[in-house]
């Protein structure tokens, strides 16, 4: 009977600790120490300062404005990913390939670019410019166009998260399901759903911390108008090219605490719910 080796690690000790004091030193100068510095410098003149930022009307504006579009984009790429991913994992349809590389578009191609080619599409002088001039329909420089580029850059996070979980979960227990009766949609709300919620709610955490920071596309389609078209990110460069450090660092706590709040929320779920993940894919 063969013995397993107690480690299938091969290098030297020194080795190892070498590659993890370089992970951690990295990890120290490009992701905590500059976390610690924004929020050190939001607090650097005292919390009357810091809380004095979001007293603002135009901070209220863009908060308000940024909990708008996360409102309506991650519902939208919900519906859309689950869809999606469904299909993709479940059915063989001509132009499936398309699909899932489709999806996989806003990760190659640069917020900036998506944000200028919404303004070339429903812009003044666009594609659809005139109709909508004629029609009194802004969607440049308002809302809209806010949305439709929030939607653009982060509808691939549920789908890449729910279709590799799809596709390992098969199609037995829906057939099992679809064979004692149960109809499609009764089959997805008792077999699917429970099987996919925690990558579900992994997307929608990862997918709304995405929708808040975005900043590149909604730069371009927003027009920068305080009070109206900010969100919370352009709000912040507002506030950091008037000089008025304080509260644009302040602003970007806030931001950067949503993403300690959402890495957070992942890792208290992953473990809470350790065991029934485990079982879910033992069954799997």
């Amino acid at each position: 009977m063969l013995r397993l080796p107690a480690s299938v690690v091969t290098e030297r000790r020194v080795v190892r600790w070498l590659l993890i004091a370089v992970a951690l030193t990295f990890l120290g100068l490009f992701l905590v120490l500059p976390l610690l510095t924004v929020f050190a410098q939001a607090l650097a003149k005292g919390w009357g300062a810091y809380l004095a930022a979001f007293s603002e009307p135009d901070a209220h504006s863009a908060i308000r404005l940024t909990l708008i579009v996360a409102a309506i984009a991650v519902p939208f790429n919900l519906v859309f990913g689950v869809a999606a991913s469904w299909a993709v994992a479940k059915f063989e349809f001509a132009g499936k390939n398309l699909l899932v590389t489709l999806i996989d578009l806003p990760f190659s191609v640069s917020p900036v670019v998506s944000g200028l080619i919404y303004v070339l599409v429903f812009g003044s002088r666009g594609l659809f410019g005139p109709f909508l001039v004629e029609h009194d329909i802004q969607i440049i420089f308002a809302v809209p166009g806010i949305v439709l580029a929030t939607i653009f850059v982060t509808f691939p996070f549920v789908a890449r998260q729910l279709i590799p979980l799809m596709q390992e979960q098969g199609t037995a227990e829906e057939e099992a399901a679809l064979t004692l009766g149960a109809s499609g949609w009764h089959a997805f709300r008792t077999v699917t759903l429970p099987n996919i919620r925690w990558g579900l709610l992994y997307s929608v955490l990862l997918c709304n911390a995405r929708a808040m920071g975005e900043f590149g596309a909604v730069s371009v389609v927003s027009g920068h108008i305080r009070g109206l078209t900010n969100t919370l990110p352009l709000h912040v460069e507002i506030l950091y090219n008037e000089y008025n450090f304080v509260a644009a660092f302040a602003v970007a706590s806030l931001l950067a605490g949503l993403a300690l709040v959402t890495l957070a929320v992942k890792s208290v779920l992953e473990w809470r719910y350790a065991d029934d993940i485990a079982a879910g894919a033992r069954r799997h």
